[in-house]
């Protein structure tokens, strides 16, 4: 999911959804990653639902959240998912701010959403865009709170709670673990707008990345 406001230096910050007293401008683990090129609308593994991870505390697992946070900061992202960088996983990364600008910093494998009830659902109209359709924005309705439930690098049990922009951008990156992007969420003539739109923005988007790749120093391998 793409970053829809400019980072806060100061503020509340909660990794894994735990408030912590200071964090740095971008989490630690991204120093150690790489760029990776991330997957755009049409390609197959962004159309399936993904598989669960079922080993945990693995170098393979640790190395994956490496890359995904540096490719989430080369893409300037507030969330990605692990088919967004070619892997069949069910796991994400996020950097996010909610509403109330408090940052969300953290991961979460095999994550679930609670379910919503209906009579508590209250959705909200605002622009989202997506690193996997590179470039453009659209309006879209999501419900304001959201509860995910998943685990750690270790298996251990997580739980994040997230409001306003973070409850979205914890929807839109379940929903890529299930094989849906949020243009299948919007009107044929909508998706076609966005595609369209994205078709005379990617390139620009590309070269951004590449950019920012070197001046974050992060090794590059978008174009692999």
């Amino acid at each position: 999911m793409s970053q829809n406001r400019s980072s806060a230096d100061d503020g509340e910050v909660r990794v894994l959804g735990r408030p912590v007293a200071e964090f740095p401008a971008f989490a630690p683990e991204a120093t150690r990653g790489r760029a990776l090129r991330i997957t755009v609308v049409g390609e197959e593994i962004l159309h399936r639902p993904c598989r669960p991870v079922t080993e945990f505390g693995t170098e393979v697992l640790e190395r994956l959240i490496y890359d995904m946070f540096a490719t989430m900061y080369v893409a300037e992202g507030a969330g990605l998912a692990a088919n967004q960088v070619d892997v069949d996983l069910r796991l994400f990364v996020y950097d996010c701010f909610d509403d109330d600008g408090v940052r969300h910093v953290g991961y979460i494998v095999n994550p679930v959403l609670d379910p919503v009830d209906l009579k508590l659902r209250n959705l909200v109209e605002a622009d989202e865009g997506c690193l996997s359709v590179p470039g453009p924005r659209h309006a879209l309705a999501r419900n304001d709170t959201t509860i995910v439930r998943g685990a750690d690098l270790r298996g251990g049990p997580l739980v994040i709670e997230g409001t306003g922009y973070f409850a979205r951008c914890l929807q839109h990156e379940v929903d890529h673990l299930d094989g849906r992007l949020y243009i299948d969420r919007l009107t044929k003539d909508e998706r076609r707008s966005v595609l369209d739109e994205m078709a005379e923005l990617r390139d620009r988007v590309f070269v951004r990345r590449r950019e920012r790749a070197r001046d974050l120093g992060l090794p590059d391998l978008s174009d692999g």
